[in-house]
């Protein structure tokens, strides 16, 4: 029986590999069979077994040299795809010309601007502008003032303490400046 055994197994097992479908008909064939009993009756089924699956797997897994196996069509590559005809857009008899407008100037990005009153001119072409927030808290609806120093360049040292100022944002100047002065709205008395 070992020797049988044996020869059968390296059979099956490439019979499997080149066919993924399981097929339960041994499985089936063996309970349909009464056992009578001995040996000998567990040898014919043992038998009759693997060679009925082989010669079933071995048609579907077969198929013609040429032609590649069909796959579903689940996922088909975008290649092979079906593709539907457009329906074809009436030319016009004229073309537009192409008319460029003019950009509208403006600043570099959208920079963010502050209103504020200016609480120290001490240093050179620097100001420190204080701008308050005054907003409600969300929950107890208590109006609550929030204020903070921003230091702003101020090329000409125009502007002085008090002075109600507009300020932009720009790029680093230095440490603490990245804000610029844009215009005075109004002069301190």
């Amino acid at each position: 029986m070992s020797e049988t055994e044996n020869t059968e197994t390296p059979e099956t097992e490439p019979v499997e590999e080149t066919a993924p479908v399981e097929e339960t008909a041994p499985e089936e064939t063996a309970p349909e069979e009464p056992i009578v009993g001995g040996e000998e009756s567990v040898e014919a089924s043992a038998e009759e077994a693997p060679a009925e699956p082989a010669a079933a797997e071995e048609t579907p897994a077969a198929p013609p040299a040429g032609e590649p196996r069909k796959r579903s069509l689940k996922h088909v590559p975008r290649s092979r795809r079906r593709t539907r005809s457009k329906p074809k857009r009436e030319q016009p008899a004229t073309r537009k010309p192409i008319v460029r407008l003019e950009k509208p100037e403006h600043e570099k990005g959208r920079r963010q601007e502050r209103r504020g009153v200016v609480v120290s001119d001490a240093m050179d072409k620097t100001i420190v502008v204080k701008v308050e927030a005054v907003r409600a808290h969300q929950r107890y609806k208590k109006v609550i003032r929030r204020s903070v120093k921003f230091h702003a360049h101020d090329e000409q040292n125009q502007a002085h303490v008090g002075d109600r100022v507009r300020i932009v944002e720009t790029r680093p100047l230095s440490k603490t400046k990245r804000w610029r002065l844009a215009e005075i709205l109004e002069v301190a008395k």
